[in-house]
């Protein structure tokens, strides 16, 4: 079954290394995708998207006219683009080249060379993201869930609501940073809250604290998403009472897990 999903997968591959573009060609090729269009630039990929719409679009960080940040972001700004499964391939270590990408909702990111298990892994999560199941509740129904997300990224923000709405999430309420949600929280009553860490006005941190202290929310489940690599600062968040706490960028099935494991 997932070797015909695979193999149905209509792939843009953004890479402009002649020599790149094969080896990535066969690595696709050995996990049974065949229908791959290779793109030198930027330019060329956001024209080609004016006529066709990929499942996938695997790129480089760094083209000839842009960065893979800018070719993402500039995808991104459709909100039609979010039904397209971003992966970026590079060999940037650096986080704050990295982090605009984890925010504008990557599936995964690659390093150069990768193997072909890690390559099956970012394919695995392509499915469960173009092919989302249901989330099944023992004791709600999905649909009328209350759910608030927290994220001073727009593009996070859209992400994880796409993510959330395809496995049956319908009641979704949005806030830029944690002051704002605060607020939200005071007037309204939530079954889960989807956090970031790092936000202006009022952090990750100080939100899970101000709920669990000040609220009359006190034990409503809180999932984290965060790129935040800071152990000391991590561990600070779990001693707060966060619920629990996933990387970006992050597998669709994995938070379909934690929201099940949470609120069963």
């Amino acid at each position: 079954m997932i070797h015909q999903q695979l193999s149905a997968l209509h792939v843009f591959l953004v890479e402009p290394s002649h020599t790149q573009r094969l080896i990535i060609r066969q690595h696709l090729a050995d996990a049974g995708i065949q229908d791959v269009t290779c793109l030198d630039s930027g330019a060329e990929t956001l024209a080609e998207l004016q006529h066709s719409s990929p499942d996938l679009i695997i790129s480089s960080m760094y083209l000839p006219d842009m960065t893979g940040v800018d070719l993402v972001h500039a995808i991104r700004k459709d909100s039609a683009s979010y039904e397209m499964a971003f992966l970026l391939i590079s060999s940037e270590t650096n986080i704050k080249y990295l982090e605009p990408i984890r925010q504008a909702g990557a599936i995964a990111i690659l390093p150069k060379p990768f193997t072909q298990r890690e390559l099956d892994t970012a394919l695995s999560s392509t499915l469960d993201y173009l092919y989302p199941q249901k989330a099944s509740l023992e004791h709600f129904d999905v649909a009328d869930l209350q759910v608030l997300i927290v994220d001073d990224s727009e593009f996070s923000r859209k992400f994880i609501s796409r993510i959330l709405g395809d496995i049956g999430i319908e009641n979704i309420t949005l806030a830029n940073d944690g002051k704002q949600a605060f607020e939200l929280i005071n007037r309204h009553y939530f079954d889960l809250i989807v956090t970031d860490f790092n936000m202006p006005e009022m952090d990750g941190l100080q939100l899970v604290q101000q709920i669990r202290t000040s609220t009359d929310q006190k034990t409503v489940p809180i999932l984290m998403v965060t790129s935040e690599q800071n152990q000391n600062r991590l561990a600070a968040v779990e001693k707060a009472g966060v619920s629990a706490v996933l990387d970006k960028p992050f597998e669709p099935a994995s938070i379909k897990q934690l929201i099940i494991r949470l609120l069963s």
